[in-house]
């Protein structure tokens, strides 16, 4: 099947930020494929977004490579990709432990799902994003600011950062976007934070004008945070 509606394909689809992106999407019409390891939660945004928009749901941990080759199945099958939206993070142990008290298997984890994994997904579907594909990779200001305690996932951001860069360099036709897109009010975010509060956070939907707007736009390849982008565009009129 191949035709000229936008196909996107968003990891972590099911709860948080994957799935508040999806829900708008999905009512613009693009055509999605949505992953999540939690089958329930997942079948559940699938039946609540094919109410707008044709949706395949694939359950599975992007970590493994049956599952990866199972979404590029699915994307083969559709005949096209137009946008892959690495959303999937973990966070690591919660409470997060000094990098000096990480268990390196963890940490070897947690680079598994949020570095190996994405670069691996690019490179699975680079023959369905073609030459003007576009690759949104979800970073945080951990990646940037030395957080006691945030070191493992935020080293993991770091590297995921720089790899987006690389991945622009050496395809200069894709657009290749690390975004932030600041705090939220999530489950991964609560993790992050046993026992406190977090109800001051934004909800996740505040960071989606500006992931739409590097999904519909020129923007060059770079680091970008969804929030300054969305108020950005809109001091000029444009959002």
């Amino acid at each position: 099947m191949s035709d000229s509606k936008q196909t996107i394909l968003i990891t972590g689809a099911s709860r948080g930020l994957g799935l508040a992106l999806a829900r708008e999407l999905a009512r613009r019409g693009a055509r999605l494929v949505i992953t999540a390891r939690g089958a329930e939660a997942l079948e559940a945004a699938r039946r609540e977004l094919a109410e707008h928009t044709e949706v395949i749901a694939l359950a599975g941990d992007v970590a493994a490579a049956a599952h990866r080759r199972a979404l590029v199945a699915a994307v083969e099958r559709v005949g096209r990709l137009d946008v892959l939206i690495n959303n999937a993070s973990v966070l690591g142990p919660s409470p997060q432990p000094a990098l000096v008290d990480y268990p390196a298997d963890v940490l070897a984890q947690v680079y598994a799902v949020n570095v190996v994994a994405p670069l691996a997904l690019a490179g699975a579907l680079a023959p369905l994003l073609g030459e003007r594909g576009r690759v949104l990779n979800l970073s945080s200001d951990a990646a940037v600011e030395a957080y006691a305690g945030w070191g493992g996932y935020g080293a993991s951001k770091a590297a995921l950062d720089h790899a987006s860069a690389v991945l622009a360099a050496e395809r200069p036709g894709w657009r290749v976007y690390a975004v932030d897109p600041g705090d939220m009010r999530t489950q991964m975010h609560q993790e992050a934070f046993p026992g406190e509060d977090i109800s001051d956070r934004p909800a996740a939907e505040t960071s989606v004008p500006g992931l739409l707007l590097l999904i519909d736009g020129e923007y060059a390849s770079g680091r970008y945070k969804a929030r300054e982008l969305a108020a950005e565009a809109r001091a000029r009129g444009v959002a």
